[in-house]
């Protein structure tokens, strides 16, 4: 999948790209049938709220084959390639859940700038390529992103280790009302199966979701192979250490899945 000349433009512009139908209700199906498999695990690699739903998967394309297939799927690595000018390896991999009711917040932050002061990432030559696996509504905790934040570069910011289970360099008050007042907020929202595509040093966060509905996003952060990290402070589970080029799967990788198998494991 390329991407046109219009939509090149626009990603400079704004810093992202809502690509809806990108991946069909089949591909889909045979995605999330590992899901509650996956959520059962007991391995370091899955976090939980405080409630006990999962937060976040991290690596799963490790121990599930559909998402080790999302992971190298060619409509979600060609135009990262595309935007970044070469071959990418997965820096980071992240099944984000946000559980019916229990769903808790992602606070206003850059993912260039944890990058950056976690990682030893030399430049924002890396970005976010996510793919809902559910519909996403204003009803169970969007992504919000500030148009344009990524012209602003790397902003100051704290490091939270209270909010929420996972540790975040975030953005001030003041910061995120001066970008919103100037800027304005977009609410990224899709049927399942979109694809949002979003620069490293785009301002961003989600609300808690207090709603009825469950939502599942898997994004990948796919940096360039020259850029890779420099400085190991978190596990490698997290900020991967393996910088080789992703080999892209074969377009109808995922409708190759046997199904009875996937819902079984």
């Amino acid at each position: 999948m390329k991407l046109t000349d219009d939509q090149l433009r626009q990603f400079d512009e704004l810093g992202y790209l809502m690509l809806p139908g990108v991946f069909s209700a089949d591909e889909m199906d045979a995605v999330t049938a590992d899901l509650p498999r996956i959520y059962g695990l007991e391995r370091e690699e899955v976090w939980r709220e405080s409630t006990g739903a999962v937060r976040t998967a991290f690596a799963a394309h490790r121990y599930s084959e559909p998402f080790d297939l999302i992971g190298r799927h060619p409509r979600l690595v060609e135009p990262v390639r595309q935007l970044l000018g070469g071959d990418v390896y997965i820096h980071q991999y992240k099944i984000n859940a946000k559980a019916a009711f229990d769903g808790d917040v992602w606070q206003w932050h850059q993912d260039y700038g944890t990058w950056a002061r976690d990682d030893g990432m030399p430049e924002p030559r890396a970005m976010n390529i996510a793919l809902f696996l559910d519909d996403v509504t204003e009803f169970n905790g969007p992504l919000w992103i500030i148009p344009g934040s990524h012209r602003e570069g790397v902003l100051e910011a704290g490091h939270d280790l209270k909010t929420t289970s996972y540790p975040l360099w975030t953005l001030d008050r003041e910061t995120i009302t001066r970008l919103a007042g100037a800027h304005g907020i977009f609410s990224a929202k899709g049927k399942a199966g979109s694809v949002l595509m979003f620069h490293s040093n785009i301002v961003h966060a989600s609300s808690p979701n207090i709603g009825p509905w469950g939502r599942t996003i898997v994004y990948l952060s796919l940096c360039h192979v020259d850029n890779h990290i420099r400085e190991f402070k978190r596990p490698e589970w997290i900020a991967h250490r393996d910088f080789t080029a992703i080999e892209t799967a074969p377009d109808d990788c995922l409708l190759r899945l046997p199904r009875a198998t996937v819902a079984a494991e």
